[in-house]
């Protein structure tokens, strides 16, 4: 079978099975058969009527049946591309999303050129990474509970020699530092909220926070200023409906606060300054 062909039974398959639209449906099943191939999209426009080979379709087959059992396609093809750089994930850590940019903008913007920068629950990296790469003078110390998830941040951010990683339940094994900015993407979905369910095949660690979704931010919120210089910055993501919630929990130690939305228009970031040393 051609390329061309692969894809639109493949689109149709997925289309079907998952529930997507035939625009988002032909979005993945691209993304799969690059991943299967290893190359990229223009290399399937261009062979477009070449035949695959039976190893190939095989593996493309493989990738696409898994995703009619429901696994997300990052997971699948093992990257997810964000804030315009390209990350390998697997189940060892959440998936980076869109709405997360929001947090890395902000952080740009609130941090010193040279500053130091501290990311709790890296995960893959994902915003770690972003900071360091546009951010050569800045010192960013990823942190991580999972030592399988800083193994993927490592890997993510070869390349840039302005991180350090360091294994830690939060802030307990963090060195004796001050930073000029915190910024963390925690989890915060309430144990037992009915969107879990779309969520089975990502670790649990990096998603619930006790009944009502807040408990990490509540730590996050109440640690943070002990580890924050005169006037830095805390940030961190949020669900929809916690922007409020957020406000009042930081409101005790930090000024400035505020709730930033995505591009969907939802509360997503919020964060404030710390009144004092």
């Amino acid at each position: 079978m051609t390329v061309s062909l692969v894809l639109r039974r493949a689109s149709e398959r997925i289309g079907a099975s998952v529930g997507l639209d035939a625009i988002e449906a032909a979005i993945e099943a691209r993304a799969l058969l690059c991943a299967a191939l290893d190359v990229d999209r223009v290399w399937l426009i261009v062979h477009a009527q070449d035949e695959l080979e039976a190893p190939n379709l095989h593996e493309f087959e493989k990738m696409v049946e898994r995703r009619l059992k429901g696994e997300p396609v990052a997971y699948i093809a093992g990257f997810r591309e964000f804030y315009g750089a390209k990350f390998r994930v697997t189940r060892d850590v959440l998936i980076p999303r869109p709405e997360t940019e929001l947090l890395v903008d902000l952080a740009l913007e609130c941090m010193p050129e040279d500053g130091k920068v501290l990311d709790l629950g890296t995960g893959s990296g994902a915003i770690a990474v972003s900071i360091a790469r546009l951010r050569k003078s800045a010192a960013i110390c990823a942190i991580d509970k999972s030592p399988a998830a800083l193994e993927i941040a490592k890997e993510n951010g070869r390349d840039l020699p302005n991180i350090d990683y360091v294994e830690s339940d939060w802030f307990e094994a963090l060195p004796d530092e001050k930073y000029d900015l915190i910024v963390s993407n925690p989890p915060y979905i309430a144990e037992g909220d009915e969107h879990l369910k779309d969520l089975q095949f990502e670790p649990s660690l990096a998603l619930t926070s006790g009944r009502d979704g807040l408990d990490a931010i509540r730590r996050i919120v109440q640690d943070a200023p002990s580890h924050l210089k005169a006037g830095g910055w805390l940030l961190f993501e949020h669900g929809y409906d916690q922007g409020g919630k957020c406000r009042k929990l930081l409101s005790k130690k930090f000024y400035e606060v505020a709730t930033w939305r995505d591009l969907s228009g939802n509360d997503r970031v919020s964060g404030g300054r710390l009144t004092s040393a």
